[in-house]
């Protein structure tokens, strides 16, 4: 099969190389799935540049794909042979991802998904629009509440934006960094926008909302944006942070304790088993009823994947990019 990868960590076009590796087989309970789709994140590259561990000796890249079941292993339901599929954590604590014609893995992480999405669009699924669901339903959900969303027209943001107003928030805010930004946030169904580089985000969040602050924050950086939250959560509002750019990150102990506030830490790849169930089934609900938007950026060829890294780690587009697998 025609597969991208690489056997050391460093820059894109020096390690990544594309050609022939043997199809792989599906073992008991798992799936061989023909991929027609690879999604392309920033943990993608950052993996591949060296922020994890080498999972093994070599690496096919990517944890989300989409495709059609073409293959079943012992114990696997002959139901599933034929069905399109969307891929969950394809490479997350395994050596081979979905920049590949084919992936064998459990059938679990093999979500079944209609007829009418795109593979393009499936391949978004797994880190962005899972990462947003859990964001905005974590720790009580957001029916009622007023939400701020930061970084509202990046990937995670875009879907964000749509779960919260669908699962009733009363009000959804974004940050962003332009105006095309704002436009884009504002077409996904944000109420207002807020662009951080040129406005005073805590008192946009005051004038907004009353003067009251926001009942929850979807944080995208929480090093770059923690002294912010004292000044823009309402009393006991909570931080749902997914994302940060340093590790360590200071808190301001005395005004996130008199606001009675919280921060909900979680990262996609190790959701709960429950907490992954209610996802998937209310993602499955939401692309049922049809009218999602899927934000594809950029799609390229599957031996481009090295210009693909290159385009997601420069942040030059707005939304996924994803590899065609031919």
């Amino acid at each position: 099969m025609k597969a991208v990868w690489y056997e050391r960590n460093g820059p894109a076009h020096e390690v990544l190389v594309h050609g022939e590796m043997p199809r792989p087989e599906p073992g008991r309970g798992e799936v061989l799935v023909r991929l027609h789709a690879s999604g392309v994140n920033p943990s993608d590259w950052k993996t591949r540049s060296g922020s994890r561990p080498m999972a093994a000796p070599r690496v096919i890249p990517h944890s989300d794909g989409a495709g059609v079941i073409e293959k079943l292993g012992p114990g696997v339901e002959a139901s599933r042979l034929g069905q399109r599929v969307w891929i969950w954590n394809g490479q997350w604590k395994r050596p081979f991802g979905t920049a590949a014609e084919y992936i064998a893995l459990p059938a679990t992480q093999a979500v079944a998904m209609p007829d009418s999405l795109s593979f393009e669009a499936g391949a978004c699924l797994g880190i962005p629009a899972l990462t947003a669901l859990r964001a905005v339903t974590t720790d009580g959900g957001v029916a009622g509440q007023s939400v701020l969303v930061a970084g509202g027209a990046g990937a995670v943001g875009r879907y964000a934006i749509q779960f919260a107003k669908r699962l009733g928030a009363a009000q959804v805010i974004a940050t962003v960094s332009s105006e095309a930004k704002a436009a884009h946030a504002r077409e996904a169904g944000a109420d207002a926008t807020i662009d951080y580089r040129g406005e005073d985000v805590a008192a946009r969040v005051r004038e907004l909302t009353g003067g009251r602050g926001v009942d929850r924050v979807v944080e995208v950086d929480l090093s770059g944006n923690i002294a912010l939250l004292p000044q823009i959560l309402a009393p006991d509002g909570i931080c749902v942070a997914y994302g940060s750019t340093e590790r360590e990150v200071p808190v301001n102990f005395g005004a996130m304790l008199l606001g009675g506030h919280a921060i909900r830490f979680f990262i996609v790849y190790e959701l709960s088993a429950a907490a992954r169930a209610e996802c998937e089934a209310l993602l499955a609900r939401f692309l049922a009823e049809g009218d999602l938007r899927h934000d594809v950026a950029a799609t390229l060829p599957l031996a481009d994947c090295a210009e693909a890294h290159e385009l997601v780690q420069s942040g030059r587009v707005r939304g996924n990019v994803v590899l065609t697998v031919p």
